[in-house]
């Protein structure tokens, strides 16, 4: 399956601006101010907690703890991944205090809850400097067994083919700049697969071999490409998620900024695929520079 009704995500106890992932991550913005930051995150995610719930999506949230401080707590697809088969993964991050967001009570939460065959940990590779931030670093077309990738110091092309040995999946690995000529930090940031549909912003892959090379993949797999611009990008239209709900409607996940970033045309052809739903996500997303995708891990696994 491309899409799941089951999906983790993390009540953040102490969100803010995170000093670590900013120099790779251009979508942050420091705040004048960081007071109330916290408190109107908190607001923004529990506000996506009620619509994908209302929306029939099994949402498993688990409180995230005070110590240690993780700022980047509420973006989980960074360091857990869970498959079909029975495998979950956990991954190496380039900010050192990012790497505490590993907490043993989400781990223990999971599998108590769900079928877990096999924990594989590649955090090892942070003690070489290689990392894999998950679902960041890789945008997975889960019924094709790809995996697109675009390289950065968060993306680590040896790390990659690890995931590929253990995994199963073919990696599709590229290079990706935003309007500026800075390398993007994250591959979910400038593209979405779906079951029968991808989002990606291809002006930011600027090499054509490699451009040509994932819009044949995606077109291969018979999926229908919508193609979005840099300004669409940065406003997070890239960050989305499909999901589904206990109905199997298909649903698509999306922040407000994202929604209002598209065009009308962009709106409609999404429709016809899925139910679109959208959330303000403005504090989390120029705090943290993620969006909507980024706060939801899906869940894959049997439940127990």
């Amino acid at each position: 399956m491309q899409a799941t009704s089951k999906v983790l995500m993390i009540r953040p106890v102490n969100f803010g601006y995170n000093s670590q992932t900013a120099e790779s991550n251009a979508f942050q913005k420091k705040p004048e101010t960081t007071e109330l930051v916290h408190q109107n995150a908190l607001k923004e995610f529990e506000a996506l907690v009620d619509l994908l719930q209302k929306n029939g999506v099994e949402v498993t949230v688990i409180q995230d703890t005070p110590e240690p401080h993780t700022a980047d707590s509420i973006f989980p697809n960074n360091w857990i991944s869970t498959h079909d088969s029975g495998q979950v993964f956990l991954y190496p991050m380039q900010a050192e205090n990012r790497r505490r967001e590993r907490k043993r009570e989400a781990i223990e939460t999971i599998k108590n809850n769900f079928a877990v065959r096999e924990i594989i940990d590649l955090s090892y590779f942070e003690k070489e400097n290689k990392f894999l931030e998950g679902t960041g670093s890789m945008v997975l077309d889960r019924e094709n067994k790809v995996a697109y990738a675009c390289i950065s110091p968060r993306t680590n092309i040896e790390v990659l083919n690890r995931f590929s040995e253990l995994s199963g999946y073919r990696i599709i690995s590229f290079h990706a700049f935003d309007k500026e000529g800075k390398a993007i930090y994250h591959t979910n940031v400038l593209m979405c697969i779906g079951q029968k549909f991808s989002v990606i912003c291809t002006a930011s892959i600027t090499n054509r071999q490699e451009r040509e090379a994932v819009i044949k993949c995606i077109a291969d797999s018979g999926k229908e490409i919508i193609k979005i611009s840099f300004e669409e990008m940065n406003g997070f239209a890239g960050n989305m998620l499909q999901l589904k709900n206990n109905k199997d409607q298909d649903l698509l996940v999306m922040s407000e900024h994202a929604y209002q970033a598209l065009t009308g045309e962009q709106i409609q052809t999404l429709s016809t695929f899925c139910k679109i739903l959208h959330s303000p996500l403005y504090t989390i997303e120029s705090n943290g520079g993620g969006s909507a995708r980024c706060m939801i891990a899906e869940i894959f696994l049997e439940c127990k």
